[in-house]
This record gives structure tokens, C-alpha cells and sequence, in this order.
């Protein structure tokens, strides 16, 4: 069985099932950290909708729960993103991560003895650009190969 460790911040959509659950011809396992929004990233996420082009999600970035408040949508995401992994023929088990995201990878990946990491975000073109994000900061604190992939959003279908 090959486990891969997936990093995330928003629910799974079927596009991204489909796609990390074919990336490879073994059965899947897939230990799923799901990252609750933090209000420290605001500015950068309203940079990246404006680049992007997003100029209506960049206004409306403050409407989103933020925090301690996020914790709950995040729960919800997890727990969807998990049941559509397992509808797919995986298995899944999963968490929120609390505290800092790369300290908590690296014990999973050693704990569960993963075989990859799989970042699927949104793009985040200032932490890319700087090499700040999830991904290229793995590739520095975890021993296995780190896939940096983007989410598709459900809307986009």
C-alpha cells in the first residue's frame, strides 16, 4: 500500500479526488491534515486574489472565519474531504493541524512511515515566489518526495 501524507485547506473537490487518488497504481492510504485559515495570512491571501485576478474574492476576504472560528468549517472540510477518499477506494484518516504545519508533517510522515507528501492548494504566488510555502518548505523537513499540486474549487466544474 503507498501512504501519501495530504497537506490541504479547503474541502476536496471530485477533480482533486480523482486526481490524487490516480497518481499512482497501488491502493492508496492517505493521511489527510486539513489547515484551518489563520488571520495572520489575510494580507497575503488578498495579494494572491488580486494577482490572480480574483478582485471579488480579494474584497470579500474578510468575510471568511478566520482563527479559532475556522476551526469548525475546517472540521466539517476534513471530515467531507475524508468520506470522498474512502468513496473513492482509499483509505483515510485524518486531522486538523494546530500549531505549526511542518512540525506536525514531519511526525506524521515518520509515524506513519509515508511514502510522499501531496500539497494541495490554492496558489499562493507571493509564498511561492519567495519559496515560502508549504511545499518548498517541506521539501526541506521531511525525508520523502513533496508533490505541490493545485485544488480545483467545485464552482469551477
Amino acid at each position: 500500500m503507498f501512504t501519501s501524507v495530504l497537506m490541504v485547506e479547503q474541502p476536496l473537490s471530485a477533480a482533486d479526488v480523482e486526481l490524487v487518488t490516480t497518481l499512482h497504481d497501488d491502493t492508496m492510504s492517505f493521511v489527510v491534515l486539513m489547515q484551518p485559515r489563520g488571520n495572520e495570512d489575510r494580507l497575503l491571501r488578498s495579494i494572491d486574489d488580486v494577482a490572480l485576478g480574483e478582485l471579488k474574492q480579494a474584497v470579500h476576504e474578510a468575510d471568511e472565519p478566520e482563527g479559532e472560528g475556522a476551526e469548525g468549517p475546517a472540521a466539517l472540510a476534513l471530515e467531507h474531504s475524508l468520506r470522498s477518499l474512502r468513496e473513492a477506494g482509499s483509505e483515510a484518516v485524518g486531522q486538523l493541524i494546530e500549531g505549526h504545519p511542518l512540525d506536525l508533517l514531519r511526525t506524521v510522515v515518520e509515524q506513519t512511515h509515508a511514502d510522499e507528501v501531496i500539497v494541495l492548494t490554492a496558489p499562493h504566488l507571493v509564498e511561492e515566489f519567495f519559496h515560502r510555502d508549504w511545499a518548498s518548505r517541506a521539501r526541506h523537513k521531511v525525508g520523502v518526495p513533496v508533490l505541490k499540486l493545485y485544488a480545483h474549487d467545485d464552482q469551477e466544474e
